[in-house]
């Protein structure tokens, strides 16, 4: 960063812009990159509660909880809107168990494992206390898994939001926190609307994704998208015309921005999931969906419509044994295609 004050667009600027496509249709909430990004970024004093990847039900309550009703983000015109501070308890509590008085103390026999809070009462919420459950009457009840991280906005709120400017992009798109400027003041926890920004009561700092930037230099993928065992992640640079994240966003148009109505021109793309067949009154399976498309809409907004009619037309497409490009790039038989110059060996 230069020496004289930066402007807030110059903060927000970068040369090329990496992005992450994620295929709702393949997740199956396995929380593998939830674990492969907490063992490397989040073990530190005052991370506990952190999940900077996670994957939550939807419809649901969300990780951080409720995070969609907190605010942040910018209106039509392009505004700051308000948002609100995440709790400890929000984002997921950090858990003590009584394991001395179970299995050291003799009490095995009186006393059981019982969690605490990080304030030593019992919980009221949990990370994903509500998952598998979303919504729908039997014998049609709807939900899928939504694996979340920062953005990595091209208009990022959190940048505006920063009173010491230690928050910026890198040449690469990547948006990081300058933790030797930041003086947890947490406005930039508010003006997120995804809450991806967390605060650790340790350090008295904000904390947030770095998508792995240590990792991308060498060109290996972030862990959490190199690590997901269903090949539901695709990894590059947006303006990348041979990857796979280019082809599905700018080309087939089918991954698209979650809650696009933000803002924020999100750099973490979706292609939204493929509705179950519904059952009948009487248990046979019918030609309706059982996702109402209203569910869909509200998170990926009406391009949602298109971008599911694509992957249909497609689909069947292949069904009659036609070339379709956009099937080999859902179904990439390779890992190595989904990302691009990163696929770099771990050390």
């Amino acid at each position: 960063m230069s020496s004289t004050i930066p402007t807030k667009q110059e903060l927000k600027s970068s040369k090329r812009q990496l992005a992450t496509v994620i295929d709702l249709s393949k997740c199956m909430g396995c929380q593998t990159c939830t674990v492969a990004c907490k063992n490397l970024w989040t073990q530190r004093p005052g991370t506990e509660h952190m999940r900077w990847a996670n994957v939550a039900t939807c419809p649901g309550k969300g990780y951080p909880r409720e995070w969609e009703s907190k605010g942040g983000g910018f209106d039509a015109e392009g505004r700051p809107q308000p948002g609100q501070l995440t709790t400890m308890v929000d984002c997921g509590d950090n858990f003590q168990f009584n394991h001395h008085e179970v299995l050291s103390a003799g009490n095995a026999q009186r006393k059981k494992l019982e969690p605490r809070s990080a304030s030593g009462e019992a919980p009221t919420w949990g990370y994903n206390w509500d998952e598998d459950q979303g919504k729908g009457e039997w014998p049609n009840p709807y939900f899928f898994y939504m694996p979340r991280k920062c953005n990595h906005c091209s208009n990022a709120p959190c940048i505006d939001a920063c009173s010491r400017n230690a928050i910026y992009k890198r040449e690469d798109g990547i948006v990081v926190i300058d933790q030797d400027r930041c003086e947890g003041h947490r406005h930039c926890i508010e003006a997120c609307p995804y809450s991806m920004v967390y605060f650790n009561p340790v350090s008295q700092k904000s904390e947030k994704c770095i998508d792995c930037f240590p990792r991308v230099e060498k060109g290996i993928a972030p862990a959490c998208n190199r690590q997901c065992v269903g090949r539901t992640r695709a990894y590059g640079y947006l303006d990348d015309s041979e990857s796979q994240v280019h082809k599905l966003v700018r080309v087939w148009k089918v991954a698209l921005p979650l809650h696009p109505e933000f803002g924020t021109e999100p750099n973490v793309f979706y292609v939204p999931p493929m509705s179950p067949l519904a059952y009948d009154d009487d248990g046979r399976l019918t030609e309706a969906g059982r996702l109402p498309i209203e569910v869909l809409e509200g998170y990926f907004g009406p391009a949602v419509r298109q971008a599911l009619a694509t992957i249909l037309e497609e689909r069947d497409r292949r069904k009659r044994g036609e070339p379709s490009e956009l099937m080999d790039l859902l179904i990439s038989r390779r890992w190595h295609d989904r990302f691009a110059e990163f696929t770099g060996e771990p050390i």
